[in-house]
């Protein structure tokens, strides 16, 4: 038997593995069933094993669920499942599997979250071997709740389970804010670009205006593609720049190393524009480079020298400003002349480096000397609660910079 296994996080996805096929069907979004709030329309059988709570096996299925909600760069707890039915019970013409589960405060079961979701399995060989290997996923606040899951397929029979997750900070991490209140269950959040809400800003006299340079690329310099887990974690890097009330002014510069290109751009604003962020960076293409740029020598180096004079001199407005994104390593650091010419920053610089994995990587980046040569503050992002403290100190070192400036720059001084 073979196991196939991908990103965890959607909200239900089918994997069909058998030997020597592999296909791979996505399931239909998952539906919160009483989004509204109203009563929920149940089957008498499916409403049925969800009161008796008694795990069935008439469908064969082995469901493996998670007891302990993770923590994820986007400070939300996620919670799931993972169930694997054999290829043999779902032999022979198309079927139907129709998921519900139900989850609910252990303080209050009584007004449960419903989820729905409906896969449709294709024609499978009576003589298939292996797994179908199926995920689902959901986002918690703070608490212990109860989950309520039940499968059932096109003849009615049913795979069902019962079980705890606990949604808790320990240590370090019982400091950081979260994202959802706590007794909180929401779908997965399947859209990493979409707008974030307002919120009250602090007034005109204390506002803080920040221009982020974010390099969009994957972990791994050698991917193609960006692997979600990647996408994600640096939108939540940016996101916990946008939460912040004392920040009210915005500048942002996405740009590529891989491609060597600036891929979008905002000036001064109240608002960042998310989705119009998004839209532009599923444009980028990594691993493809012009053609005229492969003929220059050093051409990251040539690139990242622009991108830092342009941004970091001239008549910049920024009371700080941010670099975003995972190491940078080139064949030559950006030189010390070019430093030179940006002159002595007003203003305080920082990096948020993301980096999965510090201790495969514990050498300075080109970003890094740059910075450093600045005097500028840097710092490593490889766990939800890096992000955290870093956008916490980052933004109590600009309002203490802010407020000496503004002391010396005041009339009585």
């Amino acid at each position: 038997m073979r196991r196939l296994s991908f990103f965890k996080r959607c909200p239900l996805r089918l994997l069909i593995a058998s030997v020597p096929l592999v296909v791979s069907v996505p399931g239909v979004a998952q539906t919160v069933m009483n989004a509204n709030g109203g009563p929920v329309r149940l089957f008498g059988t499916d409403m049925a094993v969800f009161e008796m709570r008694e795990p069935r096996q008439d469908l064969p299925c082995q469901v493996s669920p998670t007891k302990s909600a993770v923590v994820g760069f986007d400070l939300k707890f996620h919670a799931g499942f993972e169930v694997n039915v054999p290829l043999r019970e779902l032999a022979g013409r198309e079927n139907l599997l129709t998921i519900i589960f139900r989850v609910s405060p252990l303080e209050d079961t009584d007004h449960p979250v419903y989820f729905q979701q409906k896969v449709r399995v294709p024609e499978i060989e009576e003589d298939a071997k292996g797994d179908a290997s199926l995920y689902g996923g959901f986002d918690l606040g703070e608490g212990k709740y109860r989950v309520d899951w039940l499968m059932r397929d096109r003849a009615e029979r049913v795979c069902s389970n019962f079980w705890e997750v606990e949604a808790t900070l320990n240590g370090k991490e019982s400091q950081i804010a979260m994202v959802m209140p706590p007794k909180s269950i929401r779908p997965a959040d399947q859209e990493s670009f979409k707008d974030e809400p307002p919120i009250e800003r602090a007034s005109a006299a204390e506002a803080i205006n920040v221009k982020v340079l974010l390099n969009y690329a994957p972990q791994n310099p050698r991917n193609t593609v960006m692997r979600p887990v990647d996408t994600t974690a640096l939108v939540s890097i940016l996101r916990s720049i946008l939460r912040e009330p004392k920040i009210s002014k915005f500048s942002l510069v996405a740009f590529s190393m891989a491609s060597q290109e600036v891929l979008y751009r905002q000036e001064n604003v109240d608002h960042l524009d998310l989705p119009a962020l998004g839209e532009a960076l599923s444009k980028v293409k990594f691993g493809t480079v012009d053609l005229s740029k492969l003929a220059v020598k050093h051409s990251e180096t040539q690139f990242l020298s622009e991108l830092i004079r342009t941004e970091l001199g001239g008549a910049n407005k920024a009371e700080a400003i941010i670099f975003a994104g995972p190491k940078v390593m080139l064949e030559q650091n950006v030189e010390t002349e070019t430093l030179k010419e940006v002159g002595t920053l007003d203003f305080p610089l920082f990096y948020l480096n993301y980096n999965l994995y510090p201790a495969q990587i514990p050498w300075r980046d080109s970003i890094s000397h740059a910075v450093k040569f600045f005097k500028g503050q840097e710092y490593t992002i490889s766990k939800p609660r890096d992000l955290w403290f870093a956008t916490s100190e980052v933004v109590s070192r600009i309002v203490k910079t802010r407020s000496a400036r503004l002391a010396q720059n005041s009339p009585s001084q």
